[in-house]
């Protein structure tokens, strides 16, 4: 972990917000501050930050509400993480994988490719470990770590040219965080980097060929499909991506067990509704891209999902032989899991979801 990169940043964003009031407290109430890597508004992740933040004022009876900053208004979207765990912030709501550049085993708790679904991931959080050892990834940082929403299976982005081959991939300066962007860079792309409201911007104006961001609703927000029409699938890089809710650690352990729990719950809630929200939207978003923005919706090839598959197996292997004792540790618990996990999803859930598209009368 890159401590003293992390302590430098960590004393910029201190000295940057030092002009906004610190939290009020008075007569027993409190009011915190969440930086959030989302744009004001935007559908699903912005609107879903907004709910958490209301739902804690209105659990707690106003004993501790929460006054959000969207991505840029008190500190750059990309540093969330930096800012709660300095103090700047007593939370922040972003993707754990956004903060690779501490830790290789950050991406595990938001997700990787080819790993596993929101609902195998949610179930390995709560039941399987993985939130013990997500809170041991954090603790020398001072946050604590709650799932605060999931996005669901994503899909595999937009495209200014067709990708037909894997040699498409050689050279194309492409926006995608975590490890799917380390399996590109395998295949010969150029990653970059960007937060949600830079992206429209990067390519209209060339600075890159596409960008993965989030499924048809988030998606259409954004605008993406008015420069780049070529919109593929399956997201092989974020099966299930999981959100974070991260709290200062100190602040948190000062607080009462009953507002504990209250910020436990009402990051609960988000991870279920959020999920819930996209799935529901979604499909509506997409027939819209397609019928009424004329977006070409294309599937990547097997050739290449299994190019894609092979690649992201050697960045797991990778992990599970890293020098690094705490990420070759969760790298072992993932794939753990994951494997446990795929064979009751086989049996259940894709077996039934196969079973559903056979040819027979229903209703529509």
């Amino acid at each position: 972990m890159k401590r003293r990169s992390f302590l430098g940043k960590a004393v910029a964003a201190g000295v940057a917000a030092a002009a906004f009031p610190r939290p009020a407290i008075a007569q027993g109430k409190m009011e915190w501050r969440m930086v959030t890597a989302w744009p004001r508004g935007l559908p699903g992740l912005g609107t879903g930050t907004e709910r958490l933040a209301k739902r804690i004022g209105d659990l707690s009876g106003g004993r501790l509400t929460v006054k959000l900053y969207a991505a840029g208004e008190l500190v750059p979207a990309l540093q969330c993480f930096d800012a709660v765990a300095s103090g700047t912030a007593e939370m922040g709501h972003d993707a754990s994988y956004y903060h690779i550049g501490k830790s290789r085993a950050m991406p595990f708790f938001t997700t990787v490719p080819f790993g596993m679904t929101a609902a195998e991931h949610n179930a390995w959080i709560a039941f399987g470990g993985g939130q013990e050892l997500w809170d041991e990834l954090y603790a020398p940082f001072g946050v604590k770590p709650f799932p605060g929403g999931n996005t669901g299976v994503q899909m595999g982005g937009w495209f200014r040219k067709e990708i037909n081959s894997v040699e498409d991939f050689k050279g194309l300066k492409f926006r995608m965080p975590g490890q799917g962007g380390e399996i590109l860079k395998k295949l010969g792309a150029n990653i970059v980097l960007l937060p949600a409201g830079e992206i429209f911007a990067a390519l209209q104006s060339g600075a890159i060929d596409g960008t993965e961001w989030v499924g048809p609703h988030n998606d259409m927000a954004l605008g993406l499909y008015k420069v780049a029409p070529n919109y593929y699938f399956p997201g092989f890089h974020e099966p299930g991506a999981a959100l974070e809710l991260m709290v200062n650690k100190q602040q948190f352990d000062a607080l009462p067990a009953d507002l504990k729990a209250i910020v436990q719950a009402a990051a609960q809630a988000e991870n279920d509704l959020m999920l819930s929200e996209l799935n529901a939207r979604n499909g509506a978003a997409l027939e819209s891209l397609i019928t009424v923005h004329g977006v070409r919706l294309r599937q990547f090839s097997r050739d290449i999902l299994t190019a894609l598959g092979q690649a992201s197996g050697e960045i797991i292997a990778e992990l599970l032989a890293s020098d690094d004792p705490m990420t070759k540790k969760i790298a072992q618990a993932y794939v753990k899991a994951r494997t446990n996990l795929v064979e009751w999803t086989k049996v259940g859930e894709q077996a039934y979801t196969n079973a559903r598209l056979l040819k027979f009368d229903y209703p529509r």
